[in-house]
């Protein structure tokens, strides 16, 4: 009798291309960055809102520009046609055309999600990444997008880079040009300008057009918006060296419209951190409504990146600041306690969850993870209602009451 082999071939643990996994080391560098953003963007007045990983497919179309063949789009059970989010500012835009009674104006927002693209990973490029975008909608004039630029700035002065600029456009001063000159314009930084004229002249622009329209860029004059811009971040205190009009930022976004931005950091090479724009005209092409937004996408990954390079991350391998250990089996409940006590007085705690798990195997645990402070309740301090306090990195302890370790412990972290 022929017996069917029902036994499944194990499968190899393996992550899509452009996908990523984050072990608990690079996660908490990724958690301190949001936390850092949400602050900063707070501090502004700004208010976080989040948006459906999956939205209509007819959102998007027509809306990007060249990058729609690296939309993710497909068809849902219901036969619906969708795609992943791939910015947040077109469902920002949908948000705010859906609630435009219910919104204050101006209406200032933060969003820090994930977005996704099928393009090729490379270094700083992923087909899933996250993005912080602040907002302000419901003001036409030049001064939101002025301090929208200002909080792009601040964003990386606190987060303590030393030297950061942001490069200040107008698409207004290249009302006149085809898109097609417009993507390859800004390409400029990356190709040259013999590089420039060529993707032109296979975009279908004649060569004489070509460097006509490279000549008239390199030639542009700040504007009315930009010279308001550039007074704002004077007077906000950015050194001047953080800030300048520079005619060859194009943005290649087809709804980008008025002020546009890109923040470099010098010496990071991977390419800009950060870019922006005035959209207005997305409200009327989407929804049929009048409306105005200006705001700018922050490239997560690129800025931890360069965070890291700059040694700007906090190097804490642990989530704990204490392991309380188990000295044995019968003291496991006294632990427990004292575990629970240390929490409520809002230190990040561990208990080792093994009461038979010996004492040095514990110590040698909170070691590899970084925990700073191990407490060990043996017979005798239990007796006394004292606790032994363990410092992992000098190795040194001291036996002490309770609230003398947590002040110990607070002072040191």
């Amino acid at each position: 009798m022929n017996m069917k082999d029902d036994t499944k071939k194990p499968i190899e643990p393996r992550t899509l291309k452009g996908f990523r996994d984050f072990l608990p080391v690079e996660a908490k560098k990724r958690q301190w960055l949001r936390n850092k953003l949400a602050e900063i963007c707070e501090s502004w007045g700004y208010d976080p809102m989040e948006t459906p990983t999956l939205e209509f497919l007819e959102l998007f179309a027509g809306q990007i520009g060249d990058d729609e063949k690296l939309f993710f789009k497909f068809q849902d059970p219901g036969g619906r046609e969708v795609a992943l989010r791939y910015d947040q500012t077109v469902p920002s835009v949908r948000v705010v055309a859906a609630n435009q009674n219910n919104l204050t104006r101006p209406f200032k927002r933060y969003q820090i999600q994930s977005a996704y693209r099928a393009e090729k990973p490379q270094k700083g490029r992923y087909r899933e990444f996250v993005q912080c975008d602040a907002d302000i909608f419901g003001d036409p004039s030049p001064f939101a997008d002025a301090e929208t630029i200002a909080l792009s700035l601040d964003i990386y002065k606190r987060l303590g880079f030393k030297k950061v600029k942001v490069l200040i456009n107008d698409r207004t001063l290249l009302k006149d040009f085809p898109y097609e000159a417009i993507v390859s314009i800004d390409k400029i930084k990356k190709i040259g300008d013999v590089g420039v004229i060529e993707q032109m002249i296979k975009k279908g622009i004649p060569k004489l057009k070509a460097k006509k329209y490279l000549e008239i860029v390199k030639n542009l004059k700040p504007n009315e918006a930009i010279e308001i811009i550039l007074k704002y971040l004077k007077n906000s205190g950015f050194d001047k060296d953080w800030f300048e009009f520079d005619p060859t930022i194009a943005r290649s976004f087809s709804y980008s419209q008025g002020p546009i931005w890109e923040v470099e950091i010098p010496e990071f090479t991977a390419g800009s951190v950060l870019g922006g724009e005035r959209y207005d005209g997305l409200f009327t092409k989407l929804f049929g409504v009048v409306n105005y937004g200006t705001g700018f996408g922050l490239g997560f990954d690129r800025t931890l990146e360069a965070a890291d390079q700059f040694g700007l991350i906090p190097t804490s391998k642990s989530s704990s600041q204490v392991l309380v250990t188990i000295f044995s089996p019968n003291l496991f409940e006294k632990s427990i306690e004292t575990g629970s006590a240390i929490r409520n007085d809002g230190i990040n705690c561990e208990v080792y969850p093994n009461p038979n798990t010996k004492l040095d195997k514990q110590l040698k645990y909170a070691d590899q993870k970084g925990i700073p402070w191990a407490i060990i309740i043996g017979p005798d301090e239990a007796a006394k209602g004292l606790l032994t306090l363990k410092n992992l990195k000098t190795k040194s302890q001291t036996t002490l009451s309770f609230f003398d370790a947590l002040r110990l412990i607070g002072e040191e972290n």
